[in-house]
């Protein structure tokens, strides 16, 4: 039987790592933690005397799992029978409520209607005895006016007059005719009193109603009012009149402000720099009444011009819309939903985290067993790098983030594609500011920490100090309590290299990390560049899928189809799976380090979805850089009249190095002057960079790169100041004196002289002698050299010889051939430019 760890043997006896050490401390047998290995010989003992117990200990849990299931059978019998009576209960009390209120409802309605009818009939009786009593009232004053007042006597000389009335009426009797004026009279006030008691019984009739439902008569008493009210303002309205200025005024500022908006005030999500044309199809509006607010604004845009984003918000909640705006970029990202059946086990990825020069690559480098660190300036990494190693048959992926400050947004975006992070502290140092800024990264990405406790083999080094430094950052040891594993390693002498392995392999094991291996590839770039024999080439980690040879690809704004795959040993693969990291080849353009990619089965679509995303980028950038002059901002920009500007084009061997020298940039106080990075771009510095500086006065920064000889003649000739930088910190210092008007070097570079590889020869014992031409100038044998390939730096240093034919030279002049041999450096090729320069002192000016 192999022999075994604590934690899988305690796993199989159902206890805790904890408790088994505690049984195997009383056995005599030697188990520190739960990582802990026990021979052979352990594990039978172990088994023979721990085995009648833990079989007795599972048949006890058994039967008490079974009594368990039993008690929870009995006791959801109970519950859905308690709910069963409780809602049998609950629906015959509501259904006899119901009928209650049903029969109240009836009884109202029946005494309602009786009152009525008893209150009409009483009505009615009354009515009719006062008609009577009225009507005999009036024929008693009618027949006593005739007996007491005499009729005259006719005139014969008197014309006769024909009467209007008709001849019926003309016929009736003084007497008929008053009786039947009389009648008529009655007959109105009846008809009249009639209709008031009607209106009464109508009126008694709403109030029982209010009373039944009076709530229901607010509500439509509260509309009726406000469609009065709004009647009455529109009438008010048209009574009210205007001269033709007025009208014809009024009439163009209706014109002007009213958009008939589409039904529905739902958020919409737009880009920034979206044209006006598209942002009113959205709108659901004709473009016209977006254009006629926006010259309202002071920003008169033509329908197929960009917005900006203060633009676009305040035109959107001016139509009543809320609008969301993003970035393209946060338009660029994918979600993918799995089935479970199809998720398969995946190797972890690891993130190496930590201060600076607390021995992050050292430790890397013992673990790959490759010699990195020989190869970064200063000693810092300064790109990001994947790698692989194999342990146990299993595979880790790592990822190397750089660690001084001016990196953050790179180690940002490496702790969020990474499982596992591994915090380097040094024994000897302890937690440092960029260590709580790994730890912050790490927790804002929601991943474990090992704690991997660095060059313990120094004097003075104090691993306990370390992690009683980190508990006041919630990193807290397991044997303290805590949840985080702590390895005590030393990079430097390959101390207990193998144990943190191990214990990224547990910790692994965990996560369980899965991924589905058979669909189209995704993943994130980690890495850019161009590469002149090979063209763009991006470092890519696959985190869903498998990508292959000829798969059509989309990473941010690029698109093309993989020509080749390159592992991390530098070997062409066909394919490359979850967790794998790869150099892909093939794609048109250098996408940025943190782009999301994605594999497509058509290529058309691939090159439809990057085109549609670079117009998009392009659009943004012309809606940044755009800025009109307004009545508003008039007097801004005359007050700014003294405020200085600081243009920079920017040019890196990786796009990771830009977004860090820009990041450094946006930080700095930029009250008194402003800095502005007008162009930046992966490659070596050309003549349209020189142009573009010199047309827009800005200085050219060069970050791990060289400028062609045609850019730096056209620089000395059109006085364009390029500043050539390795390490980043240099570039942050001196932009940052340059903005003070503090910088006044100490020691400038003065080129002397420019020379080609032409042929390498390989001496026993010497080395690689470079059988050189020199192109322009005079090298010294004393002078500083760098190498310079395909316009990107790969080593900066001294010559260890330098020779005409057998002799050893001082100088070699410009035409003439010389072997050259570097101090340090063997990675020679045919083709690369040796540039030697001297350092002079200059004085500084004040």
């Amino acid at each position: 039987m192999p022999s075994m760890r604590v934690h899988e043997l305690a796993k199989e006896f159902g206890m805790s790592s904890k408790e088994l050490i505690d049984r195997l401390a009383d056995m005599k047998i030697p188990a520190k933690n739960h990582a802990s290995t026990l021979v052979e010989a352990y594990v039978d003992k172990i088994r023979k005397e721990l085995g009648p117990e833990i079989a007795e200990r599972q048949s006890a849990i058994e039967n008490e799992r079974h009594v368990k299931e039993a008690e929870d059978a009995v006791r959801l019998a109970e519950e859905e029978a308690r709910r069963k009576t409780e809602e049998e209960s609950r629906r015959k009390a509501e259904d006899a409520e119901r009928k209650a209120r049903e029969a109240d409802r009836k009884a109202r309605e029946e005494e309602q209607r009786r009152l009525e009818e008893e209150a009409r009939k009483r009505a009615e009786i009354e009515q009719v005895a006062r008609e009577e009593a009225e009507t005999a009232d009036a024929r008693a004053q009618i027949e006593v006016q005739t007996v007491v007042e005499p009729v005259p006597e006719p005139v014969v000389d008197a014309p006769v007059v024909e009467p209007e009335e008709p001849v019926a009426a003309a016929e009736l009797s003084p007497l008929e005719a008053a009786i039947a004026a009389e009648s008529a009279r009655l007959g109105a006030e009846k008809a009249a009193k009639l209709e008031k008691a009607e209106e009464e019984r109508y009126r008694k009739m709403a109030v029982e109603a209010e009373q039944l439902q009076r709530d229901k008569v607010i509500e439509e008493a509260k509309a009726a009012v406000a469609a009065a009210q709004a009647e009455g303002g529109r009438k008010k309205k048209k009574k009210h009149k205007k001269s033709g200025e007025e009208v014809e005024e009024a009439r163009l500022h209706d014109e002007a402000t009213h958009v008939e908006l589409p039904s529905g005030g739902e958020s919409i999500t737009v880009t920034e720099g979206i044209t006006v044309g598209d942002f009113a199809d959205l709108l659901g509006v004709p473009g016209n009444d977006v254009i006629k607010r926006l010259f309202m604004l002071g920003t008169p845009l033509t329908v197929n011009q960009p917005m900006m984003r203060d633009i676009i918000e305040i035109i959107g909640e001016d139509m009543g819309r809320e609008v969301r705006v993003v970035k393209p970029a946060e338009e660029m990202g994918w979600t993918f939903e799995d089935k479970d059946e199809d998720l398969l086990p995946r190797s972890p990825v690891v993130t190496v985290m930590g201060h600076v020069d607390h021995g992050k690559t050292s430790l890397l480098d013992a673990i790959r067993e490759t010699g990195v660190a020989a190869t970064e300036a200063g000693g810092i990494t300064q790109h990001i790098g994947a790698s692989v190693v194999h342990k146990n048959g299993r595979m880790i992926t790592f990822i190397d983030t750089p660690g001084h400050e001016a990196f953050t947004a790179m180690r940002a975006r490496g702790a969020n594609i990474t499982d596992i992070v591994i915090l380097v502290v040094a024994a000897d140092d302890g937690v440092m500011p960029q260590t709580v800024e790994a730890i912050h990264h790490a927790k804002a990405a929601g991943v474990p920490i090992i704690v991997a406790v660095n060059k313990i083999d120094k004097d003075g080094a104090n691993p306990e100090q370390v992690k009683q430094m980190l508990t006041e950052h919630e990193i807290v040891p397991e044997e303290w309590g805590g949840t985080n594993i702590f390895v005590e390693v030393s990079a430097k002498k390959r101390i207990n290299i193998e144990g943190l392995l191990e214990m990224v392999l547990l910790q692994a094991d965990i996560l369980e990390l899965k991924a589905n291996p058979n669909t189209t590839a995704s993943g994130v770039v980690i890495e850019a560049n161009l590469d002149k024999g090979r063209g763009p080439v991006a470092t890519v980690l696959v985190q869903r899928g498998t990508m292959r040879v000829g798969d059509a690809i989309v990473a941010g704004t690029t698109f093309g189809r993989v020509r080749a795959l390159i592992d991390p040993l530098g070997k062409k693969v066909a394919s490359a799976g979850p967790a794998d990291p790869v150099e892909v080849l093939g794609i048109s353009n250098v996408p940025s380090a943190g782009d999301e990619f994605r594999v497509f089965s058509d290529e058309r679509d691939a090159r439809n979805l990057a085109e549609e995303r670079a117009l998009k980028q392009r659009l943004v950038d012309q809606a940044a850089t755009k800025r009109h002059v307004s009545l508003d901002d008039l007097f801004d920009r005359i007050a700014e009249g003294e405020l200085r500007e600081l243009n920079l084009v920017v040019k890196a061997d990786v796009h990771g190095s830009i977004e860090a020298l820009k990041d450094a940039l946006d930080k700095m106080d930029q009250t008194e002057v402003r800095i502005n990075v007008i162009h930046s771009a992966v490659g070596a510095i050309s003549e349209s960079d020189v142009m573009l500086a010199d047309a827009s006065d800005a200085i050219v920064i060069g970050f791990n790169v060289r400028p062609t000889p045609q850019a730096k003649s056209l620089a000395e000739t059109e006085k364009v100041d390029i500043r050539l930088y390795r390490v980043i910190y240099q570039a942050i210092e001196e932009i940052n004196a340059a903005r003070v008007g503090m910088l006044a070097p100490d020691f400038v570079e003065k080129d002397t002289a420019r020379v080609e590889v032409r042929e390498l020869f390989r001496v026993p014992k010497a080395g690689v002698i470079a059988g050189c031409y020199v192109q322009e100038g005079e090298i010294t044998r004393d002078d500083q050299i760098r190498i310079v390939r395909d316009g990107t730096v790969v080593h900066e240093g001294k010559m260890s010889s330098l020779r005409r034919f057998k002799d050893d030279v001082k100088t070699v002049k410009s035409g003439y051939e010389c072997g050259i041999s570097i101090d340090g450096f063997q990675d020679l090729k045919e083709g690369d430019i040796i540039e030697g320069f001297k350092v002079i002192e200059v004085a500084r000016e004040a």
